[in-house]
């Protein structure tokens, strides 16, 4: 037995009845919501706002507010803009209403005076319409999936026109699915019979259609991807892909989660100057890997850029000559090598014109001490060589 056991699990699930497809798209939008929580993480964060809603709020509904919530500290809520609008034409006044805060903290307050409105995007329009579009597409093409699988399994149609034909078929087909091997005895369930009482309709399958469909859902999930910053290849080609075609889409990335990453930071530069906080934000997870290695590449391209520009002055350098006061510094050190080279070869030779005036003497004394020892030395090889020969004849 399992150590965890959920009621949930063991619930009947309804394989016969009508897809749901409000249900799906609800579970699709919540596991997305969920992988998005990994996207930003935040430094200084008071115990009184959670990261989890902080970015549920500006995900799903594009502005956060940022307010006191009387004694019980600094809290982030949902509020509508309205009043006024200011010269761009952007309303000034936020409204409040959570029947949950403090009381007498409802109301209507200044934006960037008494509270700080954060935007999710420039536009405020949060994630939530875009996921909405993709997840509605996966759940059509998740339907159509499970429909192409299941037709799948049917590769030929019966058709009886009597109860005996249909009853012998239906046991037929019963011993099929059991597994147990069966034997056509009766003539009108033959198909090549006079009468025709059974017919078997061969189902045509085209054999693309679940690869196509297959294709297109990763085509759909990669464009997601791709929307939030997170690099998915869709290419369609069957055969392997270089390198090249898998970074074709590499520009693309960066315009909304860097849009989705300034807007965070222009609000929390407010949320520290009016409420005396110390908040940071920066991307996490995968985006900030593909943030540092993008960045280390580009390092390594500038430090090329430098060698080749070394390079390239060296080159000119040499090309272009010395300045004049170098070229007399170059001569003076030339013609002082110059006589240093003759001055060596004048010393070489007279050491070699002194070798060849000494005369070396040897007495009579050191060749027989030489003779000695060469004597000595073959007694020992011949010593050497017979004892070889004996252990070899044992």
């Amino acid at each position: 037995m399992s150590l965890f056991w959920y009621p949930e699990i063991n619930e009947k699930y309804d394989f016969e009845g009508t897809p749901d497809k409000g249900m799906l798209l609800s579970s699709y939008l919540r596991y997305w919501l969920t992988r998005l929580q990994s996207m930003f993480k935040y430094e200084g964060l008071p115990d009184t706002i959670p990261q989890k809603w902080l970015e549920n709020i500006l995900i799903c509904n594009g502005t956060a507010t940022w307010i006191m919530n009387g004694d019980k500290g600094l809290v982030v809520t949902r509020g509508a803009i309205g009043g006024k609008p200011d010269v761009y034409y952007i309303p000034t006044d936020v409204i409040v209403e959570n029947p949950y805060l403090e009381q007498g903290v409802n109301g209507t307050y200044k934006r960037d005076e008494e509270v700080v409105l954060m935007y999710n995007d420039t536009y405020a329009q949060g994630l939530l319409p875009m996921l909405k579009k993709y997840c509605s597409m996966m759940v059509e093409a998740d339907i159509s999936l499970n429909i192409a699988c299941i037709m799948s399994r049917a590769s030929a149609a019966l058709s009886a026109a009597d109860d005996r034909t249909k009853a012998s078929a239906e046991l037929w087909l019963k011993r099929v699915w059991a597994g147990c091997p069966s034997i056509i005895g009766e003539t009108p369930f033959l198909v090549s019979n006079s009468d025709r009482s059974l017919t078997v309709n061969e189902m045509s399958h085209a054999d693309t259609t679940i690869t196509n469909l297959i294709e297109y859902m990763q085509y759909i999930k990669a464009s997601l991807y791709n929307e939030l910053g997170l690099n998915s290849n869709y290419n369609m080609k069957r055969e392997a892909i270089n390198s090249g075609e898998s970074q074709l889409n590499d520009d693309m990335l960066h315009p909304l989660i860097d849009t989705m990453l300034q807007c965070r930071r222009e609000g929390l530069e407010k949320v520290n100057a009016m409420f005396g906080t110390n908040i940071t934000v920066d991307f996490n997870s995968a985006w900030e890997i593909n943030e540092q290695e993008e960045q280390a590449a580009i390092d390594m391209m500038e430090n090329e850029a430098d060698g080749n520009d070394n390079i390239e002055n060296s080159i000119d350098g040499d090309i272009g000559g010395d300045s004049p006061d170098n070229s007399d510094d170059n001569r003076q050190n030339d013609e002082q090598s110059v006589e240093q080279d003759e001055a060596d070869i004048e010393t070489t030779e007279e050491v070699e014109e002194m070798s060849e005036g000494v005369e070396v003497t040897i007495t009579e004394d050191a060749i027989e001490e030489i003779a000695d020892k060469v004597a000595e030395k073959l007694e020992e090889d011949n010593e050497e060589k017979t004892d070889e020969e004996k252990e070899g004849d044992n």
